[in-house]
């Protein structure tokens, strides 16, 4: 079996030497061999280890990355499959809450608000909040960013939220659950106030596609580099 430098580790993702050995002390590669003075060594086995934690940290993010390579060091196969597993049930559930913001564009966007009648009172916050199953503090906080403009009742100081504010509220909640923060969200919904605004909308929306894309073929470049990994140190056959 070659033997390899931390250096030869490193080179090969672009990375110092020092990381490569940061990486083994947190127990995201194996432990290396020494030489008798003192000198780590390290194999095919650690380069295969850390070409699969490097695209772990690609598709899943560090913590997760983490995790798979402890449980791999642990040698629990159920475990590194659990944790796998997550990850493309989040991915689903993303995919799927995408679907839904695009089936509810044309709801949301589609054409002029109407105005509130007289037998359609505005939401209160509490009301607004239970419709959406969000706190009303997450509502003062989309209020704070410029997300929602509700009026206020000048005798009490109550929020009123009309058509027009519960728009934007389900909108934001869309989007929120798409990972937006809320400077980008308030620009969108600025956008969809004004007439013909809904091109921020669409490229937001595409901009999500092609992110849940790029972390599926992560994911896949992961799965593949870490049945190699698992293969080479005998977990699976």
């Amino acid at each position: 079996m070659v033997n390899l430098r931390p250096s030869d580790l490193a080179r090969e993702h672009g990375l110092s030497a020092q990381a490569v050995r940061n990486y083994e002390r947190d127990g995201c590669i194996p432990p290396a061999e020494r030489t008798p003075s003192g000198y780590r060594v390290y194999t095919e086995v650690h380069a295969a280890a850390l070409r699969a934690f490097l695209a772990l940290v690609r598709a899943y993010g560090h913590a997760v990355a983490g995790e798979v390579m402890h449980a791999v060091g642990d040698g629990n196969v159920d475990d590194v499959l659990m944790v796998v597993d997550r990850g493309h049930e989040q991915l689903l559930r993303d995919r799927a809450t995408l679907d839904a913001v695009r089936a509810s564009v044309g709801r949301l966007t589609g054409g002029p608000v109407p105005e509130p009648s007289q037998s359609s009172a505005p939401f209160t916050i509490g009301e607004l909040a239970y419709r959406l199953r969000v706190t009303p503090a997450t509502l003062r906080n989309w209020e704070d960013a410029g997300i929602l403009a509700p009026v206020r009742d000048r005798a009490t100081g109550y929020r009123h939220f009309d058509a027009a504010d519960v728009r934007d509220a389900e909108l934001a909640h869309l989007l929120r659950r798409g990972g937006y923060p809320l400077e980008h969200i308030a620009a969108v919904v600025e956008q969809v106030r004004t007439a013909g605004g809904t091109e921020a909308l669409a490229a937001s929306l595409e901009d999500w596609a092609r992110r849940l894309r790029r972390r599926g073929l992560a994911m896949l470049e992961a799965a593949a580099q870490l049945s190699g990994y698992l293969a080479l140190v005998g977990l699976v056959r």
